[in-house]
């Protein structure tokens, strides 16, 4: 008589596991573990750092703009204008690392029992790249959420190897992108970008975030031809007070000042007087 095999437990089953009906547990997964992970580093909360995947640094559109030009010919014409734009864009990669940088700078000399305000990107390359860069430059942990995608994505080089992660689902990355933010950083960038501001925005106002997130939009040049804002105030799509859910800035400097500034107001003091019991005042309160 043969002896019968033991059947695998469900939670070891390959096949059930990636099959249709495993889907909640793979959902799942992709809260638990990252938040597992979070809490093991002792992350409290993030800056978010979005933009194109497609910007290069300076040195890297330059060299590439130069081995192009070398061996021009008639019907490369459009690579050659894409090369051109890539060296003009390439500012924003390297304001982007600068920015990264003094966040991060003035983040880990903030007396806390957590990290406060790790700089956190999609974790590819491009204002990923730069803000994991810079973040990395400057002697912080800084967190790549990562996906699967047919092109441009895969892990830069600069995340903190703790705080990479992978992920299948869009929604379980969008959460956590919001989930541990205080602010955004929105830098030029295409649709996905785009998915990503609004997305905030509309939370923001509609009321449906328990928490003050800072929203700053990286670029008036860039962003005023892409979008016109006022044109949407004007013909009553959005209200006028919702011109003041973001804030718009031209410099890393600028967009420091104005974080550090915000995220001290609404983050930080806050904290301080509870701990001290004090009266937090109606527009600080926010949940962790």
């Amino acid at each position: 008589m043969s002896e019968t095999k033991t059947a695998p437990l469900a939670y070891q089953n390959e096949p059930f596991l990636n099959s249709p009906e495993g889907r909640i547990l793979r959902i799942l997964s992709e809260y638990s573990e990252p938040l597992s992970r979070f809490r093991r580093e002792q992350i409290q909360d993030t800056v978010v750092f979005f933009g194109s995947a497609r910007f290069h640094s300076r040195s890297v559109a330059q060299n590439r703009l130069t081995e192009l030009q070398k061996g021009l010919a008639p019907q490369r014409a459009p690579e050659h204008k894409m090369a051109l734009a890539s060296v003009d864009m390439a500012r924003y990669y390297e304001e982007a690392r600068r920015l990264a940088f003094l966040l991060t700078q003035w983040s880990i000399q903030i007396p806390a029992r957590r990290r406060r305000f790790v700089v956190t990107t999609g974790g590819g390359p491009g204002i990923m790249e730069a803000a994991n860069l810079g973040a990395h430059e400057a002697g912080g942990k800084t967190i790549g959420l990562n996906i699967n995608l047919p092109f441009e994505q895969y892990p830069n080089p600069y995340i903190t190897p703790s705080l990479n992660f992978e992920f299948h689902y869009f929604f379980m990355r969008k959460f956590w992108f919001a989930y541990l933010a205080k602010a955004l950083v929105i830098f030029p960038g295409g649709f996905g970008t785009l998915d990503e501001l609004f997305e905030i925005l509309t939370l923001a106002q509609t009321q449906k975030l328990a928490k003050k997130i800072l929203v700053v939009i990286y670029g008036r040049e860039y962003w005023n031809r892409v979008i016109n804002f006022q044109a949407m105030a004007d013909a009553g799509t959005i209200s006028p007070e919702d011109l003041e859910l973001f804030r718009m800035v031209d410099s890393p400097e600028e967009g420091f000042e104005y974080l550090r500034a915000a995220l001290t107001r609404y983050h930080l003091v806050p904290e301080q007087q509870k701990r001290k019991g004090e009266v937090v005042p109606e527009i600080a309160k926010t949940n962790p």
